[in-house]
């Protein structure tokens, strides 16, 4: 994991619901390891912030910088949730993909205990997109560029 620096972030527009659908989640046949790994198949350069709930409560956790067609692993091992949430930022061109679930962030490295007050105890409110891994084990998200000519992959499948 990798800071962001402000201004990587500054100036993000919206990019609306075909980026959430856009964001898929693939099968892939291979006994690779349990892991969640998200993969950007877009030409520019991401940030990506992770939020998931553990047994003490929600936590949030950025910025995972990912260059364009790469992939990294967001958490190793088998998946401990079956719900994680995502917030991803386009460095290059701006937008973001994002969702209505609200928790907290900031524009540096960061791990965030709770969702609730964010601006009152300092940090950012950054709306994250749901993603259910149906109680896999092993999960990869992959990211598309919501202006690609063609039609949207699908929505969503484990690997």
């Amino acid at each position: 994991m990798i800071a962001a620096s402000s201004s990587s972030i500054s100036g993000r527009r919206t990019v609306g619901l075909a980026a959430l659908l856009a964001a898929t989640l693939v099968l892939f046949a291979s006994t690779a390891r349990a892991d969640l790994r998200m993969c950007n198949l877009t030409e520019s350069r991401i940030g990506v912030s992770l939020g998931y709930r553990d047994s003490t409560g929600w936590v949030t956790e950025g910025w995972w910088n990912l260059a364009a067609r790469a992939c990294e692993t967001l958490r190793g091992g088998e998946l401990s949730s079956r719900f994680f949430y995502l917030y991803a930022v386009d460095y290059d061109r701006g937008g973001e993909w994002g969702g209505r679930s609200y928790m907290c962030t900031r524009d540096r490295e960061f791990t965030i205990r709770g969702v609730e007050d964010c601006l009152a105890r300092g940090f950012d409110r950054s709306g994250f997109f749901e993603i259910d891994t149906g109680e896999q084990k092993s999960w990869t998200i992959q990211l598309t560029d919501p202006a690609r000519s063609g039609p949207a992959p699908a929505a969503a499948a484990p690997r």
